[in-house]
């Protein structure tokens, strides 16, 4: 892949140069950094063109919030809609890129004079502590237990980023003892590569795994746009890398591990994450640092560190609130943080122990009775890789009823195909099987016809999946209670999650919507 590298030179020399300047804003779009940048630069005295090729009714609810808005000099505004005009890029003292928009063959964008991004300009125009975190899995899950922590620690704490909230909604909030955790995308890290401005204080790489095929081609080119959160740190700051294996197949073409090779290339004190004990460490002979995970002797749960200048491991988490193995890593990862920023370990333990994960993420929503079995909803609907919809059916300790399935990523399936088509699934992870339709669900199905497996769908909309659900559901409470007496133990409640493992474009504006969307409709059916 032919990368970019931007200027190091910003077209604004401070944040009062904004003033008159001609600022055009490439991306309106729905998820609310568009919406924030035009309120940021408006506030700030530019002249703005926001322009989309979505058309107006399609971005109805950003274009109602922001016309809504009478603290805002709305004179200063041009909404260019449903197309995009060579001259509003041209004659611009600076473009406010959409991370989603590749720049290589972009002819808007090589119209511009100058280039920034919400992030780059935050990160130029700040002094605050940055804490980075990127990856495939987990990063949205760690960001916000990060967040949680320090916030209830006493920290004033600002998110941002990928989450769906661009920091130049909380620029004039923050100074240099304000630590601000923010999500990266590779897109958005793709977007700061020749700027010099990211140098977190602390940065995490969460699990890789194959992501974003379709627009990147290799896992070597994925990979080297989230190289870039720790490029520019150096002495003093922290790198937390994963520890343990990749997934095979998927690791360095000149082999070892990413963990490994990000290690090898941070100039900052490099610390790891592993989900079992370093060889050695409680003999005090190893040289790893970092946390892992363990079981004390009642075989619950424990989260221990080591760092550099301890002489024995400190234990930082226990027992959680949220389910799932991966769960633990990412909360790991954030009391490795709260550690770093001074946070006792008594209090990261009552602090996480406490936290109830967030939105889309293996979000409890919803309970339903039928006769004598409760049902509990989970969504997971930000599951759009195919391995975090494996772990989903791993992640509640019984058999779950898994809806699932979509568009796919250009990623191979087989973590999920593995999971499905095992020949104890039934027994073991997924008592039911309910399918979405798209390119990613066909191409699993004949998978599942091979194997001999049950499923239903695949289905055009939720409404026809679910009720279809419902339906089942019942017609299965009815012969239970015939046969009341043969009842497991754990009958009296059962799991069912969304869990996707792929994107549902066409169906769907974004991860955000189909869960949003997903909630909506089991409380209206259920």
């Amino acid at each position: 892949m032919d990368f970019h590298s931007y200027s190091s030179k910003c077209a604004f020399s401070s944040i009062e140069d904004i003033k008159d300047k001609n600022v055009t804003i490439m991306g309106l779009g729905l998820n609310g950094g568009g919406l924030a940048a035009v309120r940021f630069f408006l506030k700030k005295g530019a002249h703005v063109i926001a322009t989309d090729m979505k058309t107006e009714a399609q971005l109805k609810p950003t274009v109602d919030a922001l016309m809504s808005d009478t603290s805002l000099p709305l004179e200063n505004l041009t909404l260019r809609l449903g197309e995009h005009r060579i001259e509003d890029f041209e004659k611009a003292d600076c473009v406010i890129k959409n991370p989603g928009v590749k720049y290589q063959g972009n002819k808007y964008l090589a119209a511009a004079r100058a280039i920034e991004s919400d992030l780059s300009i935050f990160l130029r125009f700040t002094d605050c502590p940055i804490i980075a975190v990127t990856g495939s899995k987990g990063k949205s899950s760690t960001v916000s237990a990060i967040h949680y922590g320090l916030t209830q620690a006493g920290y004033k704490s600002f998110l941002g980023g990928n989450i769906t909230v661009s920091p130049l909604t909380f620029f004039d909030e923050v100074n240099t003892d304000t630590p601000v955790v923010i999500e990266f995308s590779s897109w958005q890290l793709a977007d700061l590569r020749g700027r010099g401005v990211l140098k977190p204080h602390i940065s995490v790489i969460t699990k890789i795994v194959p992501d974003h095929q379709n627009w990147y081609g290799n896992m070597e080119d994925y990979l080297a746009d989230k190289r870039l959160i720790y490029a520019d740190q150096g002495r003093g700051d922290y790198s937390i890398f994963d520890f343990g294996d990749d997934e095979p197949g998927t690791g360095p073409a000149a082999g070892g591990s990413w963990g490994n090779l990000f290690a090898g290339e941070s100039k900052a004190t490099v610390l790891r994450y592993y989900d079992r004990a370093p060889e050695d460490v409680s003999t005090g002979k190893s040289a790893f640092y970092g946390v892992w995970q363990e079981k004390d002797s009642d075989g619950r749960f424990v989260g221990k560190v080591i760092l550099p200048q301890m002489t024995e491991p400190e234990t930082i988490l226990r027992e959680l609130s949220v389910p799932g193995d991966h769960m633990k890593t990412n909360v790991l990862n954030a009391a490795l943080v709260m550690y770093l920023m001074n946070v006792p370990a008594g209090k990261i333990i009552s602090i996480l122990g406490s936290w109830q994960g967030i939105t889309h993420r293996l979000q409890y929503f919803h309970s339903w009775k039928c006769d004598s079995k409760e049902y509990k909803f989970y969504n997971d609907s930000c599951a759009t890789v195919p391995e975090a919809a494996a772990a989903a059916t791993q992640a509640f300790g019984k058999s779950v009823i898994l809806i699932t399935g979509g568009t796919d990523k250009g990623l191979e399936l087989d973590p999920l195909e593995r999971v499905l088509t095992s020949p104890n699934r039934d027994e073991k992870t997924v008592k039911a099987l309910y399918f979405l339709s798209g390119s990613a669900t066909d191409k699993i199905l004949p998978k599942l016809d091979d194997a001999g497996k049950t499923y239903y769908g695949d289905f055009g909309s939720l409404d026809e999946l679910l009720t279809c659900l419902k339906t089942n559901l019942e017609k299965e409470a009815a012969k239970a209670e015939k046969k009341a007496d043969d009842r497991p133990a754990d009958a009296t409640s059962e799991v069912i999650v969304f869990s996707p493992g792929a994107t549902s474009f066409g169906m769907f504006n974004n991860e955000f919507d189909r869960g949003e969307q997903f909630m909506s409709k089991v409380k209206a059916l259920f």
